[in-house]
């Protein structure tokens, strides 16, 4: 037996591990990073009330279920770690001093998500760990400031066009497993015995105009259908995006969904653009990625004279 998985361990390793196109990586740095700003740009607003002793804190209750509490700032430094949160992520997507940037923006990331677990959504947990992939992997190594400012050096410096594939494969896997995870919750909570729960959605806090308008115009029977499409999508996802046939279905239906979660659900629009971020740098047609980062390119990294 262990004749035979030695060989299939290896070959799934070196599929795994096979260089892809540094494109991939480099869209994330790009896309993500503005999401997260963001979402994070009606926090940062009012960083004094977020995170400094001017506003309300949980209390460190001595309880298992709040495993960290961390003391308020002083409003000089929650001001500070705003601007320190915008600035590395804004850094971190241009790919300038990418490395120290990215690790600023991750580590801060982590802090805001901890500091205030009331306001901590999807993207903020999600984020942190998005970051730290930035920052582990050669992410500006090209189509970036970095890589411009290594040109202007020495013209003749050749900028990479491939990176190992696990720096790739992470949020390439880690993806379905999201939309997996998601279904089991859907379909072990209400969704499988309540027909409306996705059309019920519509009438909450987070109604916008194109939610309204659907609601009211639209039969019933369609959220139905809508809620049974959804829930296929993220139970099968690994399935879905597994097979190279029904990958660029999956890819078009999860844009389509993000699309008008971002358009039914207000404030949801800044998980929307990050989750629509991940499903471009992970599985848009490469010719597609090389395409618009070459057009990047031409902004930053201007032919040598």
């Amino acid at each position: 037996m262990p004749g035979v998985v030695r060989p299939i361990a290896r070959g799934v390793g070196a599929r795994i591990f096979a260089p892809r196109p540094i494109e991939r990586l480099a869209a994330l740095r790009v896309l993500a990073p503005l999401a997260i700003v963001g979402f994070m740009a009606s926090r940062i607003a009012h960083a004094d009330d977020w995170l400094s002793v001017a506003g309300f804190r949980v209390p460190a209750l001595g309880d298992w279920r709040q495993p960290l509490a961390l003391p308020a700032l002083p409003v000089w430094a929650a001001w500070a770690v705003g601007g320190a949160l915008a600035a590395s992520g804004i850094l971190t997507a241009l790919g300038a001093f990418t490395r120290g940037a990215s690790a600023v923006f991750a580590g801060l990331l982590a802090y805001v998500a901890l500091a205030d677990r009331l306001a901590a959504f999807t993207v903020s947990k999600l984020s942190p760990v998005l970051a730290l992939v930035l920052c582990l992997t050669p992410s500006g190594a090209r189509y970036s400031v970095d890589a411009w400012r290594r040109r202007r050096r020495d013209p003749a410096a050749a900028l990479p066009t491939r990176v190992s594939g696990g720096c790739v494969a992470f949020y390439q896997v880690m993806l379905p497993v999201f939309y997996l995870s998601s279904g089991i919750c859907k379909a072990t909570g209400d969704w499988l015995s309540d027909r409306f729960v996705l059309w019920t959605h519509l009438h909450d806090s987070y109604q916008t105009p194109v939610s309204w308008l659907l609601a009211n115009h639209m039969p019933t029977w369609m959220w139905t259908a809508i809620q049974a499409a959804v829930l296929g999508f993220e139970v099968g996802a690994p399935l879905w995006f597994g097979v190279r046939h029904t990958r660029p279905f999956a890819f078009g239906f999860g844009l389509a969904m993000h699309l008008m979660i971002g358009l039914m659900f207000g404030p949801v629009i800044w998980f929307s653009l990050l989750m629509m971020s991940l499903l471009v740098a992970s599985y848009a047609p490469e010719r597609w990625l090389v395409g618009g980062m070459l057009r990047l390119a031409r902004c930053l990294h201007p032919a040598p004279r």
